[in-house]
């Protein structure tokens, strides 16, 4: 009904405008009509499941996913690029040789020799060793003690350090389920149950944990910017949120009961004591929040250098602000700590950090670089009926990504002259008004987040988008949906530690199992993955424009 409708050709201004209003408001139906279907579906299906019928299956069929319900920008991010494959063989460690003859018998006399060709074959041993140890054992009657010889490091309890960093391996670096890992220790024939499995993966893990603990404290300290994001995890079947910290150099996985602005805080604290400070900049904060009277007329008062401890700051509020509600002491309390953790010295202070737009983001760093996938899947979402919109859309989200490549290449070459030019471009390209009204909505949305998108154009450093910490969210998701969830706190520990330490290893080209195995073992040969992080963050110079 709309497909050949041109605006441009309407002469009358009034009837032009009145056309567009019209179909703006198909385009506001049409939206309201979906939701409507999808909510009437949910309590139609509601209603049945209280009558104790089924709701409608969710069956999917054999066609592909709508393009409507696919928010990916990567079609329109992905550029060609020309591939040089490289011989594996190249990587590939030689252990022996071995020299193949062709059977003289098959010969003919003439046959005459002509060297080798070599042909490279990768191959793998998974074999049991069992181990008898018999330990000297000497006793002195005089100082009426026993002596006994000592097993060799990593040989604690009934399992060696073969066994021990396999099944460290396999859970933490594959993703393998404990019955797997059982069942496929059990067919190699090692006699081992359930429990012993869960004890091999959480117990005893306290070098692993402080080692997980540098790798943090190195990776905060390895650049003034970081990634973050967050995703569920259940605890014993409990809801609690996982929070990823990282940048090109490490990961690390933090997993608290809840997911506000103090709890990221404490993340990024590294768990030291809450403090709290109410200065020139946590009032700086409060401007913009609806604080109750009393709060203004008291709050100004308390203004000072000196930093509280948390329960003599809550007193002191509970005692002087008793009526303040969720929203307001919420903000107080976010304010106060945000200033204390800027404040803090020795310790390392995020700068910058790469995120999305959540609210538990706000605040805690000096500036925010806004992800600029985030911000394109929005537009992606809109779902226009009419022809004319539909186009808008595809024109205007051709310009974006065209502009998301420029800032890309000043990334490569950053110049003050290509600088400016962006920031004129963002201008313009942001001020575009289409008709159509939720196109235009979008992009002043975007046009209002300027200084977040653009910080890239000052540290030219910074990634475009939060890719990194939504892949280190992915493999969080991808473990809960193998495993569920751990059960006790011993388990959570081991899933942040074992995580962190993985995907670091993953991040520094290092081998988890050898990595696993060398601690198990006590060898000790790899070098503490803090330094490493440290070193490779100097390599990679990821804070130079901070200068």
């Amino acid at each position: 009904m709309f497909e050949d409708i041109e605006l441009n050709a309407i002469q009358e201004e009034n009837a032009r405008e009145l056309v567009k209003r019209l179909l703006n408001m198909v385009e506001q139906l049409s939206g309201e009509v979906r939701e409507l279907r999808v909510e009437n579906q949910r309590l139609r299906d509601e209603n049945n499941r209280l009558k104790g019928e089924q709701g409608k299956p969710n069956i999917k069929g054999n066609k592909a996913p709508s393009p409507k319900a696919d928010h990916s920008s990567e079609p329109e991010r992905h550029k060609k690029r020309v591939r040089h494959k490289k011989s594996k063989k190249v990587e590939v460690r030689i252990d022996r040789e071995e020299i193949l003859k062709v059977d003289a018998k098959q010969l003919p006399a003439d046959a005459e020799y002509k060297g080798y060709e070599t042909v490279v074959v990768q191959d793998i041993h998974v074999k049991i060793e069992n181990v008898l140890f018999r330990k000297e054992k000497y006793y002195s009657a005089s100082r009426h003690k026993t002596y006994l010889a000592q097993l060799p490091p990593g040989y604690g309890g009934q399992f060696g350090p073969g066994i021990k960093s396999l099944i460290l391996t396999l859970y933490f670096g594959v993703g393998t389920s404990e019955p797997k890992i059982r069942e496929f220790l059990v067919n190699m024939g090692v006699q081992i149950s359930k429990g012993e499995v869960s004890e091999l993966l959480i117990q005893k893990q306290e070098g692993f944990h402080a080692e997980s603990e540098a790798v943090y404290e190195a990776g905060l300290r390895s650049s003034p910017w970081q990634q973050s994001d967050h995703t569920e995890t259940r605890v014993n079947g409990q809801r609690q949120h996982c929070q990823v910290v990282c940048n090109p150099v490490y990961t690390s996985y933090h997993t608290r009961p809840k997911v506000d602005r103090l709890t990221a805080l404490d993340v990024l604290r590294q768990g030291r004591k809450r403090v709290f400070l109410l200065n020139e900049e946590a009032f700086g904060y409060l401007e913009n929040v609806a604080l109750s009277k009393a709060a203004r007329e008291v709050l100004p008062k308390w203004r000072s250098d000196t930093v509280w401890e948390e329960a003599a700051f809550l007193k002191r509020l509970d005692q002087a602000l008793p009526n303040l509600n969720i929203q307001q002491r919420t903000a107080i309390l976010g304010a106060a700590a945000v200033a204390a953790y800027h404040a803090e010295k020795g310790v390392a202070i995020v700068d910058t950090l790469v995120c999305d737009d959540a609210a538990v983001f706000h605040w805690l760093t000096r500036a925010i670089m806004l992800c600029w996938v985030h911000d394109g899947r929005a537009y992606k979402k809109l779902e226009p009926v009419i022809a004319l919109h539909r186009q808008q859309l595809e024109d205007f989200r051709k310009r974006y990504w065209e502009y998301y490549d420029q800032l890309l290449a000043y990334r490569d070459k950053p110049t003050g002259k290509e600088r400016k030019q962006l920031e004129s471009q963002f201008d313009i390209l942001f001020a575009t008004e289409t008709g159509y009204h939720d196109l235009d909505q979008r992009i002043a949305k975007t046009r209002t987040k300027k200084t977040s998108l653009l910080l890239v154009l000052q540290h030219p450093e910074l990634p475009l988008h939060n890719n990194a910490s939504e892949l280190a969210v992915r493999q969080r998701v991808r473990k809960r949906d193998v495993s569920f969830g751990p059960r006790t706190q011993l388990g959570l520990q081991a899933w942040d530690t074992f995580m962190t330490l993985a995907d670091t290893a993953r991040k520094l080209g290092i081998s988890f199992y050898a990595y696993i195995r060398d601690r198990v073992s006590g060898t000790k040969q790899i070098p503490p993955m803090a330094l490493l992080v440290t070193k490779r963050a100097r390599e990679l110079n990821l804070g130079w424009s901070w200068g």
